[in-house]
């Protein structure tokens, strides 16, 4: 029963840990906005303006961008529902459930 507290445990401290990089790795590439701060937008044939280097996803996918900005959440969701779980197990071997 330890064990299972301690996995619990160990798989909540990885997984809290990786969601402020993931969550900023995912900004920086759904970005909307040039280095410059100003909206990302395309030239006449195609081509990137100056400072849009950083917003090849939003302009070619601007849904995939959108879809891009939930995967945080739904690692936070992951994560509680391994805590979940893991509880319920423990619970349910101690009689409780």
């Amino acid at each position: 029963m330890i064990s299972i507290f301690i996995t619990i445990f160990i798989a909540v401290l990885i997984g809290v840990s990786l969601i402020g990089p993931m969550s900023k790795e995912v900004v920086t590439a759904s970005a909307s906005t040039n280095t410059t701060g100003s909206a990302c937008e395309t030239i006449t044939g195609g081509t990137m303006a100056v400072g849009n280097a950083q917003c090849q996803l939003y302009l070619s996918s601007n849904w995939g961008a959108t879809v891009l900005k939930m995967v945080p959440g739904f690692f936070s969701l992951i994560i509680l529902g391994v805590v979940v779980a893991g509880l319920y197990t423990v619970f349910r071997n101690a009689g409780i459930v």
